[in-house]
């Protein structure tokens, strides 16, 4: 099982390299149920390997121009809280049992898998629409408050269910922001890896790290990122991505069966 978790972290990277981003949803059910770590262990691990995955993807396109910087971090701040807070205080709050009946039981573990599956559903489906140009869009007026309340709620998501959460913040970036499509996807992630690493460094108090495991499963990931990138320009990305939505409803479904049935 660890050299089925371990080839995982290539293909984490290598999904992440070809269509800049997804990948990351697959780390939280592969260190879960492959390497079987605890939920809370696995959400914490998965944000580091999220984070660290993301300043890479942050450094290449920085360099092709098409990071905001500036925006990233401003956005990133409101987000920022909600992560801290929810991996600092609200995770630990959790019980480990928080339901029990005749026939089913309640677990801190269950209930986040199931959070993720829920989470990572939607997901799934957005990456079967195909993407709208942002080149017509006006920059709509909205509300500091409301864009800060949105950007919080997106950081509690994050810190929940240990994903990088790109799937919302891009769209933030794209509507509220008025950035064109690329631009946003390259600057969600600076918030992605300010969330996640700040995320990861909240939890250290709650879990212990197994520190030989999460660098080499993280070195893993990065170098299948560049395998990724190299291959990019050779593979059909409509098609891939195409495939890997319906693989990641797929797991969804799995996980909430996996979690609800007996």
């Amino acid at each position: 099982m660890d050299y089925l978790g371990y080839g995982f972290a290539l293909v984490i990277g290598l999904v992440l390299g070809l269509t800049g981003g997804g990948g990351s949803i697959l780390t939280v059910p592969v260190l879960v149920y492959i390497m079987h770590l605890d939920a809370v262990s696995a959400t914490a691990y998965s944000l580091f390997i999220v984070g660290t995955t993301s300043v890479f993807g942050t450094i290449q396109n920085h360099r092709k121009g098409l990071v905001a910087l500036r925006t990233g971090v401003m956005f990133a701040l409101p987000s920022l809280a909600g992560v801290f807070l929810v991996r600092k205080f609200a995770i630990g709050a959790i019980p480990d049992v928080i339901f029990v009946s005749p026939d089913f039981t309640l677990t801190k573990n269950g209930l986040l898998m199931m959070v993720f599956a829920v989470i990572v559903f939607p997901v799934g489906l957005s990456m079967l629409r195909k993407p709208k140009s942002n080149n017509n869009l006006t920059k709509p007026n909205r509300s500091p408050v409301l864009v800060s309340v949105q950007l919080f709620l997106a950081g509690a998501l994050v810190g929940l269910v240990g994903a990088g959460g790109g799937f919302l913040f891009t769209p933030l970036l794209l509507y509220v922001g008025g950035m064109e499509i690329k631009k946003a996807a390259a600057t969600s992630l600076v918030i992605i890896a300010i969330n996640s690493l700040v995320g990861f460094a909240s939890s250290l108090s709650n879990i212990v790290i197994d520190w030989s495991f999460l660098l080499s499963f993280t070195a893993l990931s990065v170098v299948g990122i560049f395998i990724g990138i190299y291959c990019a320009g050779y593979i059909n990305e409509t098609q891939l991505k195409k495939g890997f939505a319906w693989f990641v409803l797929s797991m969804a479904v799995l996980i909430l069966g996996k979690e609800l049935l007996p």
